[in-house]
């Protein structure tokens, strides 16, 4: 008979030897020793053969008689159900008279142990005006001076920084149909500064043939300035912020500003923040008639301009 258990010393064949030599008075710790086996091996079988006999000593299935992660799950639909009342582990565990650390295990098993997973994902709402300017996305990153080459690239985090040289502020604007880009890097965020940035980004659209309607930022300081808002109104366009706490709504200048990051500000060793700048423009040329971007078909921005016209 073949043995599933493949670490077992015995089988069916010796453990019918054990019987049989035991009936014949053969001594328990003798036959233990005979079959490699310990002492307490030798009365189990004995009390399996008396209780259940010959079929006692087939093998059994290794599965346990008690399952206590079984008897939980049954439980699975009632947690999760009891779960979206936003009811806490504790007070699950109370109503169905079980312990919390069961019902704990349960809402990780389930993924429902964090409130913020009870409410369902929004669903991705992708949109795209339909002509150049009907929507401008503006946006800021601050970035860190630096006098020699960075940490980023020499990796050495302690030796070779540059401090207290202050910060760099990219403003940033794109268009939401065509994904044209018009980048400055200046000295602050404060309204009249955004207002500024505002008027020549417009002027520089306007010299590509697109007219501004609208521009979309957040709700950062200078977004909200009287000189910000001032700025749009003489400029005719509609300014539209977004909601707080939700990035994504502006997600087009928060994507652009990753790959600004990627291929410009971190994609080369710069001597100085200096230099980065100057490269700044180099990169946009690139950026707006070489480089083909796949939310567009894989088409270079410039193009969707050259169509429009």
């Amino acid at each position: 008979m073949n043995n599933p258990h493949h670490n077992a010393r015995t089988c069916l064949y010796s453990r019918e030897q054990i019987i049989l030599r035991y009936r014949q008075g053969k001594d328990a710790s003798d036959i233990a020793a005979a079959f490699g086996i310990s002492v307490r091996t030798v009365y189990k079988w004995l009390k399996r053969f008396r209780e259940e006999g010959r079929e006692g000593l087939a093998n059994r299935s290794s599965r346990p008689l008690s399952n206590p992660r079984a008897f939980i799950a049954a439980y699975d639909n009632l947690i999760a159900r009891l779960r979206t009342f936003r009811l806490t582990a504790l007070d699950i565990a109370g109503a169905l008279d079980l312990a919390r650390s069961s019902v704990s295990h349960a809402l990780m098993r389930l993924g429902l142990n964090r409130r913020d997973r009870l409410n369902p994902p929004e669903p991705v709402r992708r949109f795209e005006r339909k002509r150049p300017g009907d929507l401008i996305h503006l946006d800021i990153k601050k970035l860190g001076r630096f006098a020699q080459i960075g940490h980023r690239i020499t990796g050495h985090h302690r030796r070779r920084r540059s401090r207290h040289l202050g910060y760099d502020y990219v403003h940033v604007a794109i268009d939401d149909h065509s994904r044209v880009a018009y980048v400055e890097v200046l000295a602050d965020e404060k309204g009249d500064t955004c207002a500024r940035f505002l008027a020549r980004a417009t002027q520089w659209f306007g010299r590509r043939g697109v007219t501004v309607r609208r521009v979309m930022t957040d709700n950062g300081v200078g977004y909200v300035s009287h000189a910000f808002r001032d700025a749009a109104i003489a400029l005719g366009q509609r300014h539209i912020r977004t909601k707080p706490y939700t990035p994504k709504t502006n997600g087009k200048a928060e994507r652009f500003i990753k790959t600004l990051l990627e291929e410009w500000a971190y994609g080369k060793p710069y001597n100085a923040s200096s230099e980065r700048s100057k490269w700044l423009p180099k990169w946009l040329d690139i950026y707006n008639c070489e480089r083909k971007h796949g939310g567009i078909n894989f088409k270079t921005p410039i193009s969707r301009l050259i169509l429009q016209s």
